[in-house]
């Protein structure tokens, strides 16, 4: 005979999901977005979702909502939320819960933020129409969760519209919206894609926050494997609509047990590692299943490296240790997971990777390199305002070398990059391109030498011409520059760039927006090859990409330097990438040079403050580790660029600050061999 625990014990989970099916109806088929997903989060848990783009992580947060319009269908399943059905509620219950009980944060702000409406009224309305506050209740409420959100100055900052905010300050808008009535449940869908880390770290801590003080369930979906061990507590990865594993995420980052989350883990670079050796990274190959013809057996097996004869069966998710379930046939017989080996920083002094000798003269030199950009006068006698983009930087690249470029958004990494390949014109300063003196050149004489820098921009899409296929994207510069001279040659050549960036030669026919964007990503690095250059500007070229599609570019890039000698200056915000890919760093702050050193100096030992908080916002794909780890907080926001500080432009953040750093700019001296830093403190810790 069993005994049932009284009522008190019984708890309830603030959402269990069982076997949900979200479908879409096409002209071509059914789409299978979602294929039987269950997974339960506790009150006060911290579910973590990671997959591919197209895995269904997204599909299913908008099902848990039911958000979803036509043509898509949850044709099966449960959801309850805290042991009610949401599939069976009516209209008018679903909008009492949503925002309320249930409240989502997207993954682009701006899209979700009224941009006609003040954000006091959007926080007040969200509060009021659930009937949880009066509005002057709802009005003091909004101040102290903008406060409590980090944002400065709330009672200011509320009566400004979502334009006036910078990408990390309108996330936090979004998550004070989120948890403005004390929901039970909070879904937050890649809330720190494309965020600088410093603000992505502030993101992240608020979200702890909110699941320790609140008691808030919170459902986290990323494709940043650091993100979801510094937050969560169980992960489940998706892929091709399934779950394929699941577990404590402690345990599943450290030791997998589905191929899938393997090599995803296997591809993600760590700022904790030392890079030694081949730096290439592990990738998945081929393309996810087609979601309108799914094979049959395992869904994984035609890019699995395990792959055995019974991976034509289709395996359930079956248990391969206690709390711990995976979809493989390999695993599930016994078998283990071996991941790569891992190079640790602090025991890496005789496995560095040396760079390129500094032999003559740069490929490109800069000194005291002044942008500012006018702004319109605010009236006829106002005088006129400047946004100080770049300020006297100083920059030396040498032939063959990769140097990174990192610092908040607004720092003038991007306009540096244009201004040095001299897409701007320069205020002042000297740019020297091989020996050739080009920032006061011509656009005549600037021609000539296009053929030998190019850049490759963040955004494909935005880069390439939507009305010409990749033949003529990839045709023009060499009929421009005559490197070719029938069509002949051009095609040709054209089929050699295609095969070069690892493209199929009937995407020449094809235009861009009938490619992934990693494939974009692709044709444009394919675009900056075809006039065989020496030199490239990498701007962003990774950003917001999955992980396996990142891993695919970094690779291509370093493939590409090894065989044609290409020096790059790669500019990125994922400061794991940067260590990895290059042999030097710059650090940027307000315009102004904080750091200069090679990777290892720079991640191992950082003298300048700014650089010690950058690298200890970065999560790494390791829970133990993130857990061990004490995060430096950097607070508040970067000062304006069109009034910067005076002296030291990071003094108003700093916490070594001290009245000469308000008197006197330190200047960017050697403290340690070739690690150049600009501060009066210079590796102090305190």
């Amino acid at each position: 005979m069993s005994i049932k625990p009284p009522d008190s014990q019984v708890v309830t989970p603030a959402l269990e999901v069982k076997d949900l099916r979200t479908q879409f109806f096409t002209d071509e088929g059914v789409v299978k977005a979602v294929d039987g997903v269950s997974f339960t989060v506790a009150a006060g848990d911290a579910l973590g979702i990671v997959g591919e783009s197209g895995s269904g992580k997204s599909v299913t947060a908008l099902s848990l909502m039911r958000l979803l319009d036509e043509p898509s269908r949850i044709v099966g399943g449960e959801i309850r939320f805290q042991g009610k059905d949401v599939l069976k509620a009516s209209d008018e219950e679903l909008r009492n819960l949503r925002g309320d009980r249930i409240a989502m944060v997207f993954q682009d702000p701006m899209t979700s933020l009224n941009p006609v409406i003040k954000i006091a009224k959007q926080l007040i309305e969200t509060m009021v129409v659930h009937g949880r506050y009066t509005p002057e209740q709802a009005g003091q409420r909004a101040v102290n969760l903008l406060g409590r959100m980090g944002v400065s100055a709330p009672e200011r900052a509320i009566d400004s519209y979502p334009h006036q905010f910078s990408g990390g300050m309108r996330q936090r808008v979004m998550l004070a919206l989120g948890m403005s009535n004390e929901p039970a449940l909070l879904i937050a869908d890649e809330p720190t894609t494309a965020l600088d880390v410093t603000i992505q770290a502030q993101i992240l801590d608020l979200l702890r926050e909110l699941n320790r003080d609140f008691g808030t369930a919170i459902v986290l979906i990323s494709h940043d494997l650091g993100v979801i061990a510094r937050v969560c507590t169980r992960t489940i990865v998706m892929y091709g609509g399934e779950v394929v594993e699941e577990g404590p995420t402690e345990d599943l980052l450290k030791d997998p047990r589905h191929p899938y989350t393997w090599a995803l883990i296997n591809a993600v670079p760590r700022i904790d590692e030392t890079t030694s050796g081949d730096r290439r990274l592990t990738t998945i190959e081929g393309q996810p299943p087609d979601p309108l013809n799914m094979p049959a057996g395992c869904r994984f097996a035609p890019r699995c490296p395990f792959r055995v004869a019974r991976c034509d069966e289709h395996p359930e998710l079956g248990e391969v240790l206690p709390g711990r379930k995976a979809r493989c046939w390999v695993t599930q017989g016994g078998e283990t997971l071996e991941l790569k080996q891992r190079v640790a920083a602090a025991a890496a002094g005789s496995a560095r990777r040396e760079g390129p000798k500094h032999d003559g003269a740069p490929i490109l030199k800069v000194r005291g390199l002044v942008k500012h950009f006018a702004l319109p006068k605010s009236g006829f006698f106002q005088p006129h305002r400047y946004v100080h983009a770049v300020d006297h930087v100083d920059l030396d690249v040498w032939r063959g070398e990769t140097v990174g470029l990192v610092g908040e958004s607004g720092c003038g990494k991007s306009t540096l990059a244009r201004v040095v390949t001299r897409i701007h014109q320069p205020d002042s300063g000297e740019i020297s391109f091989d020996g050739t003196d080009i920032a006061q050149a011509k656009q005549s004489q600037i021609r000539p030498l296009r053929k030998r820098m190019q850049m490759v921009f963040q955004d494909p899409y935005a880069s390439l011409n939507p009305r010409m296929s990749v033949a003529d994207i990839l045709g023009e510069p060499l009929r421009f520059h005559g490197l070719t001279t029938t069509n002949a040659e051009t095609r040709e050549r054209i089929q050699e760039l295609l095969a070069t960036v690892g493209l199929s030669p009937k995407s020449a026919e094809r235009f861009p927006h009938e490619f992934s964007g990693g494939q974009r990503q692709r044709i444009s690095i394919a675009r900056a090859l075809a006039v065989k250059p020496d030199f490239i500007v990498a701007d962003e070229p990774i950003s917001a990409l999955d992980v396996n599609i990142q891993a695919q570019i970094i690779n291509l890039m370093l493939d590409l330097q090894d065989r044609f000698g290409l020096t790059y200056l790669f500019i990125a915000h994922d400061l794991a990438v940067v260590r990895h890919i290059s042999d030097r760093v710059v650090v940027l702050y307000l315009g102004k040079v904080m750091e200069v050193a090679p990777a290892d100096a720079v991640f191992d030992r950082p003298l300048h403050p700014y650089t010690r908080y950058l690298i200890s916002a970065v999560p790494i794909p390791d829970a133990a580790v993130e857990r061990g780890r004490s995060h430096l907080k950097l607070t508040g926001e970067p000062p304006s660029a069109i009034d910067p500080p005076s002296g030291c432009r990071f003094r108003t953040r700093c916490p070594l600050a001290k009245p000469i750093c308000v008197s006197e700019p330190p200047p960017l001296v050697e403290h340690a061999p070739n690690q150049f830093a600009a501060c009066h403190f210079a590796g102090q810790l305190s």
